[in-house]
């Protein structure tokens, strides 16, 4: 029989846990896996109790956690001007357009995304391996941005985030919404829970709302809520902010975009593919919501150079181009192979793989738009976390095996310095090679470890010594 979850047993058996945290502790800290440690406990826990009653004693812990460390920092977000991207990719640029736009605008602002962190105008890498950190940290990121008396916080919502509640009790002003595409079903199940998880952000009533009108999830998103100021955008007839006309350049992008049936913007950005004009079009859109002037929207577009690991343009020197860029899902591996075979006068010569631990029916489905798009693959190792190095890979190639020839311009090289070497030395003259899955980060977590890395640094070391 499920037991009840009351306030009593809820604190008893926490306490309990805490306490076996305390005994594993010492072991723990001799072997260097203490997080291990806490994984092991809690799959313990999962093991000796009902699945519902898991869940309400995660729910409730999580919830719990957030308040008592909310509350010890003073609940610093209380009064900020928040806004929110979320959406499965495009949020890391979304939020870095955004916020050169409201700096040209005059505004003083705050900036939290998997790739950089900034605080008036204080900028360093997130080197955290993750969009959104701990609460604590979070609450410090917070306190810091009151105490700066910053204007407006731009920050990333993913969904995991939203469902552990990291973020519960900060005042969402604004939610835009990129889009939803596959990932993280190892962790949602079905789309459909994962869009739902999207959309309480959403229901949280904030003032503004910037939705992808192409999106193919763009109606159940629309539903929320009726009273917010809301703005769509895209190439779709219906767009509030319509997109006229893309013109793709090796090293920037232009676009004309309409807004409301009569305001026309002429846009030109540094970053290339048209997957980023739609990014800078919802930044432009939350802009024109707020205000701000058109020529500050313009301007402030135009000063984003780059984004660390996104569409980032390593510096080599070469006949041929190196890009890296972080994408790990199926939509955004076609996005990015898309742009660059776009801009590229002979090969893409592709070096990726994907990560363990993570959703497995994306692999082969990533193999196939590889095998599809790419000329040459070079089929390697990313971060296997807890996973054989060997089976993640067997999944992806499974996919590029779908499409014919795919497995002849497919080379597979488990260790990624050695891949990425290898394509370096194949490329040649008018070629591009292209590296994802990692992107800006700066380190791997290889069976439980971490070990420095990162990916347009590797390029430089290879080539300075060849």
């Amino acid at each position: 029989m499920a037991t009840r979850l009351n306030s009593q047993n809820f604190h008893q058996l926490y306490y309990t846990t805490q306490g076996a945290r305390l005994d594993t502790s010492r072991f723990a800290a001799k072997s260097g896996t203490i997080e291990y440690m806490k994984q092991l406990l809690v799959r313990g826990v999962r093991a000796i109790l009902p699945v519902r009653l898991v869940h309400q004693l995660e729910e409730r812990y999580r919830k719990m956690r957030v308040r008592l460390v909310r509350m010890r920092y003073g609940n610093p977000a209380k009064h900020l001007r928040v806004i929110a991207v979320t959406g499965t990719n495009g949020k890391t640029t979304t939020v870095n357009y955004l916020n050169e736009i409201l700096k040209e605008a005059g505004y003083t602002t705050a900036m939290f995304s998997t790739a950089t962190i900034e605080i008036a105008g204080q900028t360093r890498r997130n080197d955290l391996n993750a969009t959104v950190a701990s609460t604590a940290i979070m609450q410090r990121f917070f306190r810091r941005a009151k105490k700066a008396h910053v204007d407006f916080v731009v920050m990333e919502f993913p969904s995991h985030a939203i469902h552990q509640h990291k973020l519960e009790g900060v005042p969402v002003e604004m939610a835009i919404m990129t889009n939803l595409t596959q990932d993280h079903l190892d962790y949602h199940k079905t789309m459909e829970a994962y869009a739902e998880v999207k959309s309480r952000l959403f229901a949280q009533n904030p003032k503004y709302i910037v939705l992808n009108r192409d999106d193919e999830w763009f109606e159940y998103f629309n539903k929320f809520p009726a009273q917010a100021q809301k703005i769509t955008y895209g190439e779709h007839a219906d767009a509030e902010a319509h997109i006229d006309r893309v013109k793709l350049y090796r090293k920037g992008t232009e676009a004309s975009i309409t807004i409301d049936h009569q305001t026309k913007l002429e846009l030109a950005t540094n970053l290339p593919g048209k997957f980023n004009v739609y990014n800078m079009t919802a930044a432009v859109c939350a802009a024109y919501l707020l205000g701000v002037p058109l020529k500050d929207i313009v301007e402030g577009a135009a000063n984003l150079e780059s984004v660390p690991g996104r569409f980032e343009r390593v510096n080599t020197n070469t006949p041929y181009d190196v890009i890296v860029d972080y994408a790990h899902t199926p939509d955004g591996l076609e996005k990015i192979l898309t742009a660059v075979k776009a801009i590229t006068k002979n090969r893409v010569l592709l070096v990726f793989g994907a990560t363990g631990d993570r959703d497995k029916e994306k692999r082969p489905i990533m193999g196939e738009i590889a095998a599809r798009l790419a000329n040459r693959i070079f089929l390697t190792d990313e971060e296997s976390y807890n996973e054989d190095p060997a089976a993640i890979r067997k999944m992806v190639y499974d996919g590029i095996e779908r499409v014919r020839s795919g497995a002849v311009k497919t080379t597979e090289i488990p260790d990624r310095r050695d891949a990425i070497a290898k394509a370096l030395r194949l490329a040649a003259k008018g070629d591009t090679v292209l590296i994802t899955g990692m992107g800006h980060e700066v380190y791997r977590i290889i069976n439980g470890e971490r070990v420095p890395w990162n990916d347009a640094e590797v390029v430089k070391e290879l080539l300075k010594k060849a």
